[in-house]
């Protein structure tokens, strides 16, 4: 694939890589260590973590504003800024062991990672053309899921010996040692100011824009209730949290890559009424089967469909203007994110009530994804 690159898409390559490895240390060692947190020091319920995972995806409904800052910073610069700003919220999430305590360094870290996707996603669809993009996207899952299998590895060892507190810490501190040095990383200039800096909602990006509410709603289900559900329904201990993590991304390691060569092939079409036909399933077994080990295993096949979710993003480049990227990307995201401010509060709330109902919903949700996605003309994969 890098052979087909010019000496400016290798250097931005190299540095969108070492970006996706610093975000996703931050974002894999948060994910691992706050379910646990929250119930063994912070003593959340099940209501509370609905309400600090709505703070946390309250950055994500305001990445439009992404669009606003691009009038300040140039966008690959905003992307280190950002990975910086969730570093910063990570190392302080472990000296905050209270409800609000957790809302404060969610919502620090959220937005940092927010924003860092936002800049992410639109410089990988600036930076490279439409056969190129999938399969950027692609290595760069299996980049995260490597990392995230490393990461794994070594909260499974520090488990035994550190607190959790001081595993946030160290977490946060070496995502600061990899992004620092990339603040003399410096573009090519003609590649920079092609976009439109201000916010962008074109009648013929319905379609993207539909597709990104029903993922935002759908997935935020799975990324607040599955692990809890582990941990509070079956106690799942961190260690057995992190195994499952490591399991999961070493199948999204072999298998990203693949998904984005299927986009080449077959379109976004077909990735994605794959994606949402199995979704409805597995959301009906997370809300109907009662043995941890099999929901374990309905969690990695969830997992293993992620990847496929990058094919709402090249249907857009294949249909949008070159100069709508940035805009478009901001406001794709902060679509993606109106549900997902109120889905968790609400999830919680239905929780309490029967912890099956939000799967119940969410096998709606994917239901209708898969009703929208028969839009995407078929001959759009054409459009290479």
């Amino acid at each position: 694939m890098k052979s087909s690159f010019s000496t400016e898409q290798r250097r931005v390559y190299n540095f969108l890589m070492i970006l996706v490895i610093a975000s996703t240390i931050c974002l894999q060692g948060w994910r691992t260590l706050f379910n646990n947190f929250a119930v063994d020091n912070a003593g959340i319920n099940g209501f509370q973590m609905g309400v600090i995972q709505s703070v946390r995806e309250i950055p994500g409904f305001l990445t439009f504003l992404v669009i606003y800052l691009l009038l300040i910073f140039k966008e690959h610069r905003l992307s280190i800024y950002s990975v910086i700003l969730a570093a910063i919220g990570v190392i302080f999430t472990g000296f905050f062991d209270s409800f609000l305590g957790c809302i404060l360094t969610t919502f620090i870290f959220s937005t940092g990672f927010h924003y860092y996707e936002t800049t992410n996603k639109s410089q990988t669809l600036q930076y490279f053309n439409v056969q190129q993009a999938p399969l950027v996207f692609g290595k760069q899952q299996s980049l995260k899921a490597i990392t995230n299998i490393c990461i794994g590895g070594i909260l499974l060892l520090s488990a035994h010996f550190m607190t959790l507190k001081w595993n946030f810490v160290i977490i946060g501190v070496v995502v600061l040692l990899l992004v620092i040095p990339l603040l003399r990383f410096k573009p090519n200039k003609e590649e920079e100011g092609r976009q439109n800096t201000k916010m962008i909602l074109k009648k013929k990006y319905t379609l993207f824009y539909i597709l990104n509410f029903l993922s935002g709603a759908r997935r935020q289900i799975f990324v607040v209730f599955a692990v809890f559900m582990l941990v509070e329904q079956y106690h799942f201990s961190v260690i057995q949290v992190t195994v499952l993590f490591i399991l999961n991304n070493i199948i999204t390691y072999f298998t990203a890559p693949l998904i984005g060569k299927g986009i080449n092939r077959f379109g976004e079409r077909t990735i994605l009424s794959l994606e949402y036909s199995f979704m409805i399933f597995v959301f009906l077994g997370y809300g109907f089967i009662q043995n941890g080990w099999i929901i374990a295993l309905l969690y990695v096949i969830d997992n293993l469909f992620f990847s496929c979710s990058i094919a709402i993003n090249t249907f857009f480049q294949k249909v949008g203007e070159k100069a709508d990227v940035a805009s478009s990307m901001a406001v794709g995201f902060a679509i993606n994110h109106i549900s997902a401010v109120v889905i968790p509060v609400i999830g919680g709330y239905l929780w309490m009530l029967d912890y099956s109902i939000p799967y119940i919903v969410g096998a709606v949700l994917a239901g209708a994804s898969l009703i929208f996605a028969q839009f995407i003309p078929k001959a759009i994969k054409k459009a290479q």
